[in-house]
């Protein structure tokens, strides 16, 4: 059972719930260790006073503000303690606003809300299904480990699920920070008009489970390969940039190769020089990275393929084909 890692209550007008908040995603990060090269001896990261070269406790380490000149103003732990935001217990609900009109770049990091007792269900589902049918999301801020948030609840099928959101003053202007933006946008012509028929063309229902994280996959490989001293297969080359006077042309490919269900000429590039050997089906397993695998597995109605490795999977493929 998942474990709350803040508890409190959202409350609207005079109706207060109890509720705990809970993670809503997992990180699946390979994670290293690090180590000196050539040597089984690990690397250790320490706090070390860069004028004497002694190591510090961490009892002893204070926190210094950069004011400029190369000036620091220093602050103790507990100065930051007594000015930080109480242990809040309430999140209050100050607004409600249309859904559509947040802007996912303040969307933080998601979580689920859940009512801590039977008891308090009723009123959960009630703010739910308010929620639902206006197509609203509730605002209000709350602290969790010493720290202030504000929150967006949304309807999330039958589940409410909590949004942070970054501050407007955490969010940065683009037209300050970045450049070569286009100067305005094309209203018309052959190119946006090809443009438009390749986004048509290549659009679909959102199914995230479609999409997975081919760069772990190939970490995983990686690892398993030179475990069993295998040789690793190098990833293609992006493609080369378009140029301007190519723009139509491959705009053009690409809305036939959409519309055909054939890869465009960077796609099969790229993965003949995964699948680059002796052209059997027995290679192409062998040089196929996991996603591949994974692809072709579900094309074949695999049972149990989301569980397997590659090297099943592969083994998988070939019983199957």
């Amino acid at each position: 059972m998942a474990r709350a890692i803040w508890t409190g209550s959202i409350s609207f007008g005079l109706v207060s719930i109890p509720v705990g908040l809970f993670s809503a995603t997992d990180d699946h990060t390979i994670h290293f260790h690090q180590f000196e090269r050539g040597t089984s001896d690990r690397v250790r990261n320490k706090r070390v006073n860069e004028r004497t070269g002694e190591e510090i406790d961490f009892a002893d380490i204070v926190k210094g503000a950069d004011v400029g000149d190369g000036e620091h103003v220093i602050v103790e732990p507990d100065e930051l303690e007594a000015i930080a935001p109480g242990r809040s217990r309430d999140l209050e609900i100050t607004d409600f606003v249309d859904l559509e009109e947040i802007d996912p770049l303040y969307f933080q990091r998601t979580y689920w809300l859940a009512p801590t007792a039977e008891q308090y269900a009723r009123p959960y589902g009630l703010l739910l299904a308010a929620l639902t049918r206006t197509n609203r999301a509730a605002i209000g801020s709350f602290v969790m480990r010493g720290k202030q948030y504000l929150a967006a609840i949304r309807p999330d099928g039958d589940v409410l699920a909590l949004e942070t959101l970054h501050f407007a003053d955490e969010v940065r202007d683009p037209h300050e920070e970045l450049e070569n933006l286009p100067s305005k946008l094309p209203a018309s012509g052959k190119e946006l008009d090809m443009a438009v028929h390749l986004v048509e063309s290549m659009s679909g229902p959102w199914k995230p489970e479609d999409y997975t994280d081919t760069y772990r996959d190939k970490v995983e490989e990686l690892i398993a390969d030179k475990q069993r001293g295998r040789q690793t297969v190098v990833e293609a080359e992006p493609p080369d940039p378009t140029e301007m006077s190519d723009l139509l042309a491959a705009l053009e490919e690409s809305v036939e190769a959409a519309r055909s269900g054939r890869r465009t000429r960077a796609d099969r590039s790229a993965k003949d020089d995964r699948t680059a050997g002796d052209g059997t089906a027995e290679d192409d397993l062998a040089n196929a990275t996991k996603a591949d695998l994974a692809a072709k597995a579900k094309e074949l109605d695999i049972k149990g393929r989301s569980t397997m490795t590659r090297d099943e999977l592969a083994e998988a493929i070939h019983d199957a084909s």
